[in-house]
């Protein structure tokens, strides 16, 4: 069979892992693609996640059976359609043509028919079908139902507005590292780009973009003055550090970035404490060998000057095996969790996460909670923190520590944005705004 490089193709071939439980867009691959057609390939992928509810539904009643296993690249292709018709400005006649036709260069020309068939149908009775599918609250909201039943119980107060933040795709937020810049002369910079922005309301370091922009051609990228990070995560670093640097330590500070893949905040510390112009030793710590290797990209690319000192360490945060023994000022813990903070960012979460991983990760995150606790010195600080807005995973989480940790104290959150809980401050997703995220402080007594 030739090489694939039909967009519509190529879409399908990466959406059969997640639809079949088994694998994320997160490594979105489309070197195989013209340039031209990189961004469609994208847009049809993450389209999809973010409506397959919906989509799943209208297939259903197209079909007058499901496809087999084998066949999962050519139901992926029959959503990929079904997304083009119903959400995309994709000429109707294109979007069928062209999508029944990339069956042949998945080597299934007999699926052109049937595809063509269905996408047809759903053109003559669109409005018909889609009001049938819409009886259900999965369809209508785009989540699957162990999802919206658990946001709503959490959340029903702001239930509406978190499902249409969940089905909206994400602004691009930048962070201007105010240790070579400041952010009024960086977004000036933007401005003689052509690049339009705003200043973010929450973090004195934020810029959202009006439209995303390849990173890489942004001003000031590959010079360490910017990074991209969205406005609830570049919160974390502060909280954690500005006490700290306030006090002018004659030592550099010790500070432990747990789980620091993909390095945005690790480099986020380093920038704080060269701004504040105190000396900084720093651990990025991650179990993943292959996304550390994000981690140190990003440390390279922001050049941090003599005064901070590094390392990067593939180990286990729930194991102590690594550790030297020396006592951190402070811990970053940005937690694994089920990432429901940020689904508009991953739409794949809405197949991937099912209701049996929330207490999975509750008990990982205990763990890895338990035993970073001992490598904190006195008076130290640790922040735990989620892309969440379950509150197994971030409230009670919280609480249960604080419960059964003699010398932690928590430390209150003098901050204006979010919902306070508590032992801590959730951040829910705006459509314009930040993620949703999950923060808690503690700061070890002496005994």
């Amino acid at each position: 069979m030739a090489a694939v490089n039909n967009p519509r193709a190529v879409a399908a071939q990466l959406l059969v892992p997640v639809l079949a439980g088994k694998g994320s867009l997160a490594a979105l691959d489309t070197l195989g693609v013209a340039e031209r057609d990189k961004s469609l390939v994208k847009a049809l992928c993450y389209g999809v996640c973010r409506t397959l509810p919906r989509l799943e539904a209208l297939a259903a009643l197209l079909l007058s059976r499901g496809f087999k296993s084998r066949d999962t690249d050519i139901h992926a292709l029959l959503l990929v359609g079904l997304y083009q018709l119903l959400y995309m400005r994709v000429p109707s006649h294109a979007a069928v043509s062209e999508t029944a036709g990339a069956a042949r260069q998945l080597g299934k020309a007999w699926a052109t028919r049937v595809l063509n068939a269905c996408l047809r149908r759903c053109q003559r009775e669109q409005q018909a079908l889609e009001t049938q599918v819409d009886k259900a609250p999965e369809s209508q909201l785009l989540h699957p139902q162990w999802l919206h039943q658990a946001l709503h119980r959490a959340w029903p107060e702001q239930f509406d507005e978190l499902i249409a933040a969940n089905n909206t795709p994400a602004p691009m937020t930048l962070r201007v590292n105010l240790a070579r810049i400041s952010r009024e002369h960086y977004q000036q910079q933007l401005t003689a780009a052509g690049i339009e922005s705003h200043c973010c309301t929450d973090s004195s370091h934020g810029l959202t973009l009006a439209n995303a922009h390849d990173a890489t051609a942004l001003p000031g990228f590959a010079d360490g003055q910017v990074s991209v990070q969205d406005e609830a995560a570049q919160l974390a670093a502060p909280l954690l550090l500005k006490p700290l640097l306030n006090g002018a330590p004659s030592q550099p500070l010790r500070v432990l970035d747990a789980c620091s893949a993909p390095g945005g905040k690790t480099l986020h510390l380093i920038e704080l404490a060269e701004a504040a112009g105190v000396a900084l030793d720093i651990t990025a710590l991650d179990s993943d060998p292959q996304r550390l290797e994000r981690v140190r990209d990003a440390i390279k690319r922001g050049a941090p000057g003599n005064s901070t000192q590094h390392r990067v360490i593939a180990a286990d945060a729930a194991q102590q095996e690594w550790w030297d023994g020396t006592p951190f000022d402070a811990i970053l813990l940005d937690a694994p969790c089920s990432g429901t903070g940020v689904i508009r960012r991953h739409p794949d979460i809405k197949r991937l996460r099912t209701a049996r991983d929330i207490e999975q990760l509750a008990q990982l995150q205990q763990r890895i909670l338990d035993n970073l606790w001992p490598m904190l010195r006195d008076s130290g600080r640790m922040l735990y923190a989620t892309c969440s807005v379950m509150p197994q995973e971030n409230e009670a989480q919280a609480a249960a520590f604080a419960k059964r940790t003699g010398d932690a104290r928590q430390v209150a959150l003098e901050v204006e944005w979010g919902i306070a809980t508590a032992h801590g401050r959730q951040r829910l997703p705006q459509q314009e705004g930040g993620d949703g995220f999950f923060y808690a402080l503690f700061e070890k007594q002496s005994a």
